[in-house]
């Protein structure tokens, strides 16, 4: 069953892509010949508003063939009316881009029915204790729940960790201990740990560990748009800065995962609650948005490469470097693919 619900929220996920090509697309007056779900080998389909929908073998991607277009053939023109090479440059880019912002915009959605429901999020509940940090030598315990910080009210750990990161000087802590207020004061110190790329970072800490205790935000009108709007940005910068991190090197390719790793996340999301699901795929769905961007020729990224050089210099790229660069561009998207499978696998039998 969980295996099946990754399938639908990848598909999902491309569907909502590919839709916003489509409605783009359909806006500037360029004739859609085909929406796939899938590569490969066509499973189901039907025609309406003269488009052939279908469903192919493998879900796990998917296009829009527009008229004139044609990535595993560049050469093929067609310039009727309808066609998108008869489209402007700045036209063909608000199609390109259409696919991505409908990903971000899908995110946003997803991260609003979040907050309506009401998300987790830990609260500011001591589990260990560090020795000998400073954290164990002011007296903090297991199951202290911290209050507020240098007079600022502490509700979750997030907040409380970064106060202490950011601090200047000493902390004056109030906590709550079996149901008494305690007021401690400490020093933290900088100490060296690893982040979420498992790069050795050193940041202001005092040595406490999170107990694993949640509680529901409650959240008003405006507060819900501001959660959508901040986990989108958050993100979307997330996954922008592991990218860069993997292209300088400063994340080891190992790190790269697969479509393998994506199916089996969303599949213990599912197992972890529907909350966990829509959290998982507005993730993905920005990661779409993202990776969709990269100036890499079989992507959208690309081609708006590709137009933003037409529109800049008055002329089309000549046949021949396009027909190159876009063979180049799926060596790489490939070999990326290959990558995040060999890893997965690894990690599977590791």
């Amino acid at each position: 069953m969980s295996f099946i619900v990754s399938l639908l929220v990848l598909s999902a996920l491309i569907f909502f892509h590919e839709l916003g090509h489509y409605f783009a697309a359909r806006a500037m007056g360029v004739y859609i010949e085909t929406f796939s779900i899938g590569f490969g080998r066509k499973i189901a389909s039907f025609h309406k508003w003269g488009t052939e929908w279908k469903l192919a073998l493998f879900p796990l991607g998917g296009y829009v063939k527009m008229k004139g277009q044609d990535d595993s053939d560049p050469s093929k023109k067609s310039y009727d009316i309808d066609s998108y090479n008869v489209k402007t440059p700045s036209q063909k880019i608000f199609i390109l881009l259409a696919g991505p912002l409908a990903n971000f915009v899908l995110a946003f959605f997803l991260y609003f029915i979040i907050a309506l429901g009401g998300p987790n999020i830990l609260s500011p509940v001591i589990g260990e204790v560090v020795k000998d940090s400073p954290a164990f030598v002011a007296g903090l315990e297991t199951n202290d729940t911290i209050r507020s910080i240098n007079g600022v009210e502490i509700t979750t750990w997030k907040e409380m960790a970064e106060i202490i990161e950011k601090s200047e000087g000493s902390l004056n802590i109030e906590l709550e201990r079996a149901g008494y207020i305690h007021f401690i004061t400490l020093m933290p110190k900088i100490t060296q740990t690893t982040n979420m790329f498992n790069e050795v970072i050193e940041k202001k800490m005092i040595g406490i560990g999170s107990a694993g205790v949640s509680h529901k935000l409650e959240l008003n009108p405006g507060e819900t748009l501001s959660y959508a709007t901040d986990q989108t940005i958050q993100a979307s910068t997330l996954i922008f800065t592991g990218l860069k991190k993997l292209i300088v090197g400063e994340v080891p390719a190992k790190e790269l995962g697969g479509v393998i790793s994506i199916v089996k996340l969303t599949s213990d999301a599912t197992d972890a609650g529907w909350m966990s699901v829509l959290f998982f795929a507005a993730l993905i769905s920005v990661n779409l948005g993202v990776l969709n961007l990269l100036p890499i020729p079989a992507l959208d990224g690309g081609h708006i490469m590709f137009n933003l050089y037409e529109l800049i210099l008055r002329r089309e790229v000549s046949e021949e470097i396009m027909i190159k660069l876009t063979i180049a561009g799926w060596v790489i998207l490939f070999s990326l693919m290959g990558l995040g499978i060999y890893n997965d696998i690894n990690r599977l039998i590791g």
